[in-house]
């Protein structure tokens, strides 16, 4: 299949393009690379199966249109601003690029009639209790700017399927991490604690640290997103994917580390914001997908480890 991949350079979204070039499907990508980076894309770059990787952006009709090459099966829109803080500090900037940014591909795939996968988030559904797993029926209360523009962008492809008829699909991963995640403040918590340990740094913990998240490894993000994309039996639904297991942010810090003792709290900067618990049921993935996780958490954070400490000894040599 020829499968159009936005936000293709991305943390995410380069190591789908990654893996449906393993499983020999023709690969277009379109970012804008503010967030994402080719150098992301460096290991299948002379890959015979990627077959453009085009500078632009989705909110703009004609790059979307130019990317939109003869023969695209499947549109993966993972593109969007994901920095809560920018999104607080100039919603405008979420606004534009996660709402206007998925009508213009959504245009775009009825008037090709492609199936188009909209690649959401954990944070759509707001805080639990400790313990409570969230599924595709539980509230969906956005916290953040952020949150409020992706669930507006699943409700727009969802009105897409029912008003026209688009064969479309709804993703909810939970906090992914791995290589090629930033580890600055824009990162995640894994890579960020992770860069502190190999730095000797301390580790900023927000609160608390009482808050809990669901970790998911890049690899099997990934995976879930090609399987469900390429699933034509799963049209029109929305479907989580998670590991089951709630870990805080503290535990984190002492997986890391061995111990607390570099744990520094401070006050939160947008406590608003802060979803407290976060515990994801993929039971739906696996009875409709097969999909279940592979990568324990020790695992994934001793792989990520390696990978920052490979890419801290490139930079010093």
């Amino acid at each position: 299949m020829r499968v159009l991949v936005t936000g293709g350079a991305g943390f995410i979204g380069s190591r789908v393009v990654e893996r449906l070039l393993a499983d020999d499907h023709d690969v277009v990508v379109l970012d804008n690379f503010s967030n994402g980076s080719r150098d992301n894309l460096a290991a299948v770059e002379s890959h015979s199966g990627l077959r453009d990787v085009i500078s632009g952006d989705v909110a703009d009709e004609a790059a979307v249109a130019a990317a939109w090459q003869p023969g695209v099966d499947v549109c993966l829109h993972l593109a969007a601003e994901g920095q809560v803080q920018k999104t607080l500090d100039e919603p405008q900037h979420a606004l534009r690029d996660n709402i206007i940014g998925t009508y213009v591909p959504l245009m775009e795939a009825r008037r090709h009639d492609t199936r188009f996968v909209f690649m959401s988030s954990c944070m759509v559904y707001g805080s639990a209790d400790a313990g409570e797993s969230l599924d595709e029926g539980s509230a969906t209360v956005p916290l953040s700017v952020y949150a409020a523009t992706k669930l507006a962008g699943e409700q727009a492809t969802l009105a897409f399927h029912h008003t026209y008829g688009l064969p479309v699909l709804v993703l909810r991963p939970f906090n992914t991490y791995g290589p090629f995640q930033k580890a600055s403040q824009e990162g995640g918590v894994v890579s960020i604690f992770l860069q502190n340990s190999l730095e000797g740094c301390r580790h900023r913990v927000f609160g608390d640290g009482t808050q809990t998240r669901d970790l998911l490894y890049i690899d099997d993000c990934a995976d879930f997103v090609v399987r469900a994309a390429l699933a034509e039996h799963v049209t029109g639904e929305i479907v989580n994917a998670g590991t089951g297991r709630e870990t805080s942010v503290l535990d984190l810090a002492g997986l890391v580390d061995g111990n607390n003792s570099q744990v520094e709290h401070v006050p939160h900067i947008h406590s608003q914001c802060e979803i407290e618990h976060m515990l994801c049921d993929a039971s739906k993935a696996e009875r409709l997908l097969e999909w279940t996780p592979r990568v324990e958490l020790e695992d994934g954070l001793a792989r990520t480890r390696a990978w920052l400490a490979e890419q801290k000894e490139g930079t010093l040599s």
